[in-house]
């Protein structure tokens, strides 16, 4: 069982919690991800490491209540404990292994996108204490759903906080922000790192390919079961399948095909459909790993 020593409500329908989990809060590097499950017989949930605390041996989580597993967990307090807390998995971040020199040379703009700004910070805080610049542009529909501003702006370089409805920061999404920043302000950038609901990477993607600028994005929002078992995260990157929970979830944003993995998301919605893209698919509908396990 796993403690939940903090909870934190960042706006009306996403939740941080800290959860007590000392070998993963000691392994878990940035861009990687844990599955957690409320009981013994709950659902598997894959969330984002958001940030840890090695001394304190605790694993910070971000999530939105948007199913009955999510709704429950939110109804968990201080104390309670969830029965599982499996970590760390997934691909680190290929900045956290990059070469020094190589980072160097690196000029990285973040891009988070509602509740992808939770995945983005430890990413930005990692450059921070390794001593690399980075800029963060972060994005909400409205002020009110913006999430971690002062977390990020701790961290980051220079922060840009735009709003779709102009209430905060700049008047746009955070394509038109990274667009006014390249071509009105003569900002320079050479690698991007694009998190958040899957239309923002996409058309981030569009705008950064435009730009000449590489980009990674995490496809972490259509992971399920976090194994690759369900298929549920089954995408083509280039003339590959992958799967996100399994091969990512941090991919080349060039090469990801956006939208077969939106139609994929509505049809896995129902049980007819998730039988028809197994039927379709046939052996590589899914692509289990079978390393799996859970550490305290």
């Amino acid at each position: 069982m796993y403690k939940i020593v903090k909870k934190e409500l960042l706006t009306n329908n996403i939740y941080l919690m800290d959860i007590l989990a000392p070998r993963v809060a000691k392994s878990a590097l940035p861009g990687q991800f844990i599955i957690i499950r409320n009981t013994e017989k709950g659902e598997r949930i894959p969330l984002t490491v958001a940030d840890t605390n090695k001394e304190n041996g605790t694993v910070t989580i971000v999530f939105q209540t948007v199913g009955k597993s999510t709704l429950e967990l939110a109804t968990f307090s201080v104390g309670d404990e969830v029965a599982s807390f499996v970590g760390p998995l997934g691909r680190p971040s290929d900045l956290v292994l990059e070469d020094e020199e190589v980072l160097k040379n690196k000029k990285v703009v973040f891009i988070a996108g509602g509740v992808g700004t939770a995945p983005v910070y430890p990413q930005v805080k990692w450059m921070r204490e390794h001593g690399y610049d980075c800029d963060v542009i972060m994005g909400a529909r409205n002020k009110d759903l913006l999430i971690m501003e002062d977390l990020m702006r701790d961290v980051a370089t220079n922060l840009y906080v735009c709003t779709d409805d102009g209430s905060y920061g700049f008047n746009g999404n955070v394509t038109k922000c990274l667009l006014d920043l390249v071509k009105n302000q003569g900002k320079e950038y050479n690698h991007a790192v694009a998190i958040g609901p899957m239309i923002m990477m996409k058309f981030a993607c569009l705008t950064t390919k435009e730009l000449g600028i590489p980009t990674i994005v995490s496809l972490n929002p259509i992971m399920v079961d976090g194994t690759g078992m369900c298929g549920a995260c089954r995408v083509q990157v280039g003339d590959q399948v992958k799967f996100a929970c399994v091969d990512g979830p941090e991919f080349d944003g060039f090469l990801v095909d956006f939208d077969q993995a939106m139609r994929r998301q509505r049809i896995y919605a129902t049980e007819e459909g998730r039988a028809k893209l197994a039927y379709l698919e046939g052996k590589t509908h899914h692509g289990g790993c079978g390393n799996c396990g859970e550490g305290k």
